[in-house]
């Protein structure tokens, strides 16, 4: 070995540090067609592709990511688009390489997003043998989730993802539910989280804010779902400062959390798991699992079918991408001055306001794509969605802190429910 080559495997080690990575074995090709999915208009960045990962593709990204990342526990996580629809074999190829290509010391953990739709039996089988921790997008009970959540016909999808939701849970795969905030189900909170709780008995719930931004001008083609008169999409950027129909407002969101936080903190905690709780409480320790809410990001990385990387899922956009994962490794992506640059920009960015709010330190500003709004002194940088995330993290609070202190004591956080406590804020 000379002696660059044995630099380099000292070096190499060094490197690796573990980043979050969604991968996209079908593009953006989706069997559903939701009015909100700004990711559907990403298929014209591949044109006549048809956004399936090839084999070869497969073993390179693998290959690459678990060389890059260290020892102990990595995930694999796949999204879409619905990425169900690149089928069980591909699927099958990808444990099974990734079990080969994996180190000693790594452990590798598979996760996958879906709408659930195509979940059978054998989808059950294999996802409950293999492990894999299942997300399954729903928007509430049937009324609300159909409204927005429709398939190519126009019609609603929901009893087609409670049929796959009954499917995982009958072979004991492990799941989530992903719940998006919307016009269309922000003002029934409660309604909401009981179909969730009560009638489809999950444990762990995601809620993210839909917010579409629009450019002056282009109302129309937004409202349509990013498409032309002639039914092809437009490419969806994270630009403009107005937003769709479609779009929670900000005093939505705040009711819409504190409402569920007010439910939950009287008899869920510990049975339910809310991942905005979480990770307000893991803040509290300077702890920060969600890109959202941390001071930085850019190591939330996206990776397209054909091996594209871009900074961010929500920027899959040609100013935003990295590069190739058939030539470039993920650490050298990670360290560009381009992305580091993107992930500074986070925090070095944010508005006077922000510096000087109270709960800087659970909400750190949010999403950098949310960020569209001017504060009351007329500085640009806000994010849209600041009065809600005040409102929610304002009523949090105490609580939160309560929890704190029992995990400091040693303590579970259920036992605040023993405990009679006031809320800052009405439900």
């Amino acid at each position: 070995m000379s002696g660059a080559e044995s630099a380099r495997a000292v070096r190499e080690p060094a490197l690796r540090r573990p980043f979050a990575l969604m991968t996209k074995p079908t593009g953006a090709a989706c069997n559903l067609d939701c009015s909100y999915c700004f990711f559907l208009s990403k298929e014209v960045l591949w044109g006549e592709s048809d956004q399936r990962m090839s084999h070869d593709t497969l073993h390179a990204y693998l290959s690459s990511y678990l060389d890059a990342q260290p020892d102990g526990p990595v995930t694999i996580a796949w999204q879409g688009g619905e990425p169900t629809l690149r089928g069980l074999d591909f699927f099958r190829e990808a444990v099974r390489l990734a079990t080969e290509l994996a180190r000693p010391r790594q452990q590798v953990e598979h996760a996958i997003q879906t709408n659930a739709t195509l979940i059978d039996d054998s989808w059950g089988e294999f996802l409950a043998e293999n492990k894999f921790l299942v997300g399954v997008s729903i928007d509430g009970p049937k009324h609300l989730h159909d409204t927005y959540r429709v398939n190519k016909a126009g019609r609603g999808s929901h009893d087609q993802v409670i049929r796959g939701w009954n499917v995982l849970q009958r072979h004991g795969v492990d799941t989530n539910i992903l719940c998006t905030v919307n016009a269309a189900n922000a003002d029934h909170p409660l309604e909401v989280y009981r179909h969730f709780r009560d009638d489809l008995g999950a444990k762990f719930l995601q809620f993210i804010p839909v917010v579409e931004r629009v450019v002056a001008g282009q109302e129309h083609l937004a409202e349509a779902g990013y498409k032309d008169t002639d039914g092809h999409h437009v490419l969806y950027r994270q630009q403009g400062e107005g937003v769709t129909s479609r779009t929670v407002r900000p005093d939505q969101w705040g009711r819409f959390m504190t409402a569920i936080f007010d439910e939950w903190i009287t008899r869920d905690v510990g049975e339910v798991f809310i991942q905005h709780v979480d990770v307000t409480l893991g803040a509290l320790f300077g702890q920060y699992s969600l890109c959202v809410h941390a001071p930085e990001c850019g190591n939330a990385l996206a990776m397209e079918h054909n091996g594209d990387v871009y900074s961010c899922d929500h920027y899959v956009e040609p100013d935003y991408k990295l590069g190739n994962i058939h030539h470039d490794r993920f650490p050298d992506l990670l360290d560009s001055p381009k992305q580091r640059q993107f992930g500074r920009d986070k925090r070095t960015q944010l508005p006077h306001q922000c510096l000087q709010c109270p709960v800087r330190w659970a909400c750190n500003g949010g999403c950098p794509k949310d960020r569209f709004a001017t504060t009351r002194d007329g500085e640009p940088g806000l994010n849209y969605l600041c009065q809600g995330y005040y409102t929610m993290f304002t009523h949090m609070q105490p609580a939160i802190e309560a929890m704190g202190h029992l995990l400091q004591a040693g303590r579970p956080a259920s036992d605040i429910m023993e405990r009679p406590h006031t809320t800052s804020a009405g439900t």
